[in-house]
This record gives C-alpha cells, structure tokens and sequence, in this order.
C-alpha cells in the first residue's frame, strides 16, 4: 500500500533548501541508499524495513491494499522467468489525500491450503515490513481520483519498486526531470508563455554540474535537523566571538559575501589579512558544518569527509553559497595516516574549534571518544573548545514485555515444548539498540534520571563509576533500562537525541530476570563507563 509518513519522509528525503543559512543548490539531489537504481555502481537493498506498527508518530494508509505478485516456490520454470520478466506496470486508485511517501510491502506466505502466516503490519509478528521510498516527484500531494503507478520487476534477486509517478485526471507528476517539463510546457495556456517558456530552457547553464549524493538515511534526517545545525552554529559564533572580543564574529550572508567581493581592492597586501581561526569537523560521515562554520569570519574550516561524491557535494555547496574558492579544505588530504587525524592545522597553529562525535546514530557512545578528546584538548589554542563540550546520560525505568520478548527465548510454550532457551540465550546481547522510545511499547515506572557524565573538556568532572539511586512512580516490573543523551555545546545549547527531530535512536539495558518494584519505593543503579562501554546494573 503507498502511505503517507513523516518518520520516512525525514530519512529519505531532504525537506529543506536551507540549513543555517547555507543554501542547498539545485543541483545537488540527496538519495538514500534504498533509492538507488539497479543501474548503480554498487548492488544495494533497493529498500529498507520498518516495523510501520511501532513507527514513530505513525502512518496514514493512502490506497488500499494491492497485489503484487503471486510466486509459486515449487514452480521452478515459474522462478527462472522472473529473473529475465520485464517489468510489470500497476495503477492503484488513491482513496486518501496526503504526502506520497513510500509503498509498504509484505507478504502473505501460504504454507498450505488451509495455513498461512502474513508479515503485515496489521499483524503482530516478528516481521518487519520493506519501505520503498518515493523520490523525484515534482509533486508528493496526492488525493483520491489519482493513480499511484509504479514497475514492479524481481530481475536481480531483490523485488524492486520502480518510476512511481501519479496520474490523474488533470495532471501526470512523473519521477523524471524531463518529464515534468513536457507536461509543464504542454499545460501552458497561451503561445507567449509556451515561448518563455522554450527560452528558459535553452538559456539554462548547459555546463552546470549535476551531482547526486547518495547518503545514509541517518544522514538524511541529520541534514532535515534544524535544531542541530542552529545550535552548532550559534555556539560555533560564541566561541568565536570569544576569540575576538574587538569584534563581533557575524554571520555573512550570501549579499554581504558579494559585497565583500566586489569592494574588495587589490591593493590590499596579504600582509593586511589576519590570521584565520581553524575549525575541524571529524564526525563521521557526511556534515555541513564546516560550511556553516565558514560563514562566521574570517574561519579557515576543514572537513572529515572521505567519500568522493560527498566532497564534490561540499564543494558544489560551498561555491553555491559563493565561498571564495579553497576557503573549506578536506583535512584528510593533508593527513598522512589517516588513522592519525587529531594533528595541529599547522606546524605552529592550533585549532580554534573541533567537533567530535560522541553518540552514534544507534544510540551507543562512540569507541575511544574520551581518548579522542584527551588528544583534541592538546590541540586547542587558548579559548578554544571541543563541540560538545560535555555529555549527560539519562535513563528510566520501564515495564516493556515487547523488550523482554524481542531479546531473549521465553519458556518453551512458544517453541512446541522444545527447551531451545538455554542455548539461544547465551548468544543475546545486554544492550538494545536503534530503539524509538517514543514509540516502544512499554509502562514508565520512573522519572528520567542523570545516569553519567562525560565531559570532554573538563575530565575530572567524569563520573565513570557512580550510584544513581531512582525513586519508583509506579508500581509494576522494571525489565529495561532505556537511556539517551542531552549533549551539551555550551551550557545554554543543549542537542537532546532522544527529541522528534533527532537522527540518533535510543539504547535500552533489558535486564535478565525483571524486578517487582512498588510505588514509592528506591531502586540503586550502578553506572559503569568503561573505554567507551556502558553498563547498568541494579544493586540489590
């Protein structure tokens, strides 16, 4: 069924133009790795998996429910030919108006002809579902009278969903560029405006460079953080405004870069310029910060990023929002070994500002980030910081069976009586990660507590090994432990992962055998922090 869903939206498509004030070219389109085409360089899951019964802030069912094949696994002729079948084209009747975001498939797989087991999301299961996202629509509204068509095609061993586009009967938005201007030229109303409209495209810039970022969808929901992004650069200006008490370090806009630029004398000798602040970004993966940093001054900012389309991107972003060429260098070009990247910007100069991830998108702390930051603090010029500046860790106690069920074998009613407990569970993990809270179907018996603090600017202020002791709200089982982060820039700016907006997910501690706690009552955690590893346990 195609659905309506903003926690898909978020992490498959880039909903912004702007991010702190830096202008996202046109040129540039972000795809996530389930967007690909099979005519891509690299074979990847031209899908990704949601269980869309626990998706936070839910889904909106846009059509009903559709067939899209039938296969016969005991048909062996049947089997060979999907994998030479043309694509097969569906149309499927649009019955609620909204936001065209993905189409979710699952299975109903026969086992006989009276037993069967379905991996829908209406079904409680242990399934999740595939979500296709949909991208280059021209428009995503979509509303009953419409037509959701799509290709349907098995070729290369993954079910692929290809060239949705919606049909109806006043307009076709197709997934093509070209496409839509055909239709757009053919809707015009009069022979002036179809003229203007011809010139404007031959006179589009013939040699302007198309690029296509493919990132992780973790990234896509990075880019679409606001809250993020702000909070970076308002602390960024702060501590660089630090460094220059004479002067305010002010954000440039795109007017004042131009100005700038065009008033500028030749005249003016390099010896007049002062010396720039170094900023360097080593979180990983795809950031923009860099560029944001460039904005505030006279800042000579370096990025991390090791992929090639990313620093092409960067650099199409950069001259988009009319940088002066060479002003955001790529610092692992400069880096020998690149395991060694915490180094000084120069022989004699220290960095201004370096920002480090901390948290992982699953929900863990990042390995040897305190060893990481040790180094940085010797690399930093008087006044300089370390982005973030400290962590706090926070956790609550919860009644969740779901957590117990999805984390260990129980009993032996579910397994026909076989005792497979004992083995399995030797292989589970003691801690659940890329967890929603906000959806995860649980009973909170406490309020959120500070389990730990890692500051990374200030060690002796570390709590490694502390008692939290946690006062019960509710009567019920403690069986978990879910904990998340508030990440501390400055002591005003605060980045929460565990917020709608967040691209990180939450861990959890499920505990062994669950606690029966009643109101009132005190239960003693004890918090480790060992070389990046987390342990909560409860003192009894």
């Amino acid at each position: 069924m195609a659905v309506e869903c903003a926690e898909i939206r978020r992490h498959h498509r880039v909903g912004t133009k702007n991010v702190a004030g830096i202008c996202l070219p046109t040129n540039v389109k972000f795809q996530s790795p389930a967007c690909s085409s099979i005519d891509a360089e690299e074979t990847v899951e031209p899908y990704t998996t949601e269980k869309m019964n626990r998706v936070p802030g839910g889904y909106l069912a846009l059509t009903e429910c559709f067939e899209i094949m039938t296969v016969d696994f005991n048909n062996l002729q049947e089997l060979k030919s999907l994998a030479t079948k043309k694509p097969g084209k569906i149309g499927i009747p649009v019955i609620k108006e909204g936001i065209l975001d993905a189409v979710v498939v699952w299975f109903v797989l026969q086992l006989d002809d009276e037993h069967s087991l379905s991996t829908s999301p209406s079904v409680e299961t242990c399934w999740e579902q595939a979500i296709y996202p949909v991208h280059d629509l021209a428009d995503y509204w979509i509303k009953p009278g419409d037509h959701v068509m799509m290709e349907v095609s098995c070729q290369d061993c993954y079910l692929r969903i290809q060239n949705i586009s919606v049909f109806g009967s006043e307009r076709e938005v197709g997934a093509g560029k070209n496409f839509t201007q055909d239709k757009d030229l053919l809707s015009l109303g009069s022979e002036a405006e179809l003229c203007s409209a011809l010139a404007n495209l031959q006179t589009s810039k013939p040699d302007a460079v198309e690029q296509t970022c493919i990132l992780e969808s973790t990234e896509i929901a990075l880019l679409n953080n606001s809250l993020y992004h702000e909070g970076f650069k308002m602390a960024m200006r702060k501590v660089l405004s630090s460094l220059t008490p004479e002067k305010l370090c002010q954000a440039m806009d795109t007017q004042c870069q131009n100005e700038m630029s065009c008033g500028s004398e030749e005249s003016n000798s390099e010896e007049s310029i002062p010396e720039p602040f170094y900023v360097l970004d080593v979180s990983e993966g795809f950031s923009i910060l860099p560029i944001i940093a460039g904005t505030l001054g006279q800042v000579k900012p370096y990025s991390s990023v090791e992929k090639d389309q990313h620093r092409i991107t960067l650099d199409l972003i950069s001259e988009a929002n009319h940088f002066p060429k060479e002003t955001l260098e790529f610092w692992l070009r400069h880096v020998e070994d690149e395991s060694a990247v915490l180094q000084r910007p120069k022989s004699d100069k220290l960095w201004s500002i370096i920002i480090l991830d901390v948290i992982e998108p699953s929900g863990l702390i990042q390995q040897e980030i305190m060893e990481k930051a040790a180094i940085s603090r010797c690399l930093l010029q008087s006044g300089g910081k370390i982005f973030p500046q400290y962590v706090l860790m926070f956790g609550l106690l919860v009644e969740s069976q779901t957590l117990v069920e999805e984390s260990a074998v129980q009993g032996t009613e579910r397994t026909l009586g076989l005792n497979i407990a004992p083995f399995i569970n030797q292989f589970q993990v003691p801690i659940r990660v890329f967890l929603d809270l906000s959806s995860l179907p649980c009973i909170p018996l406490s309020k959120p507590v500070e389990l730990l603090r890692l500051d990374l600017m200030t060690p002796y202020l570390n709590t490694s090994n502390r008692e939290v002791k946690v006062h019960i709200c509710k009567s019920g089982q403690v069986t978990a432990i879910p904990f998340w982060y508030h990440m501390y820039l400055d002591d005003e700016i605060r980045l929460d992962t565990s917020s709608e907006a967040s691209h990180w997910k939450q861990a959890a501690v499920v505990l062994d055998n669950p606690i029966q706690v009643e109101m009132g009552e005190e239960l003693v955690l004890n918090v480790q922090h060992h070389k990046s590893n987390v342990s909560i346990t409860v003192k009894q």
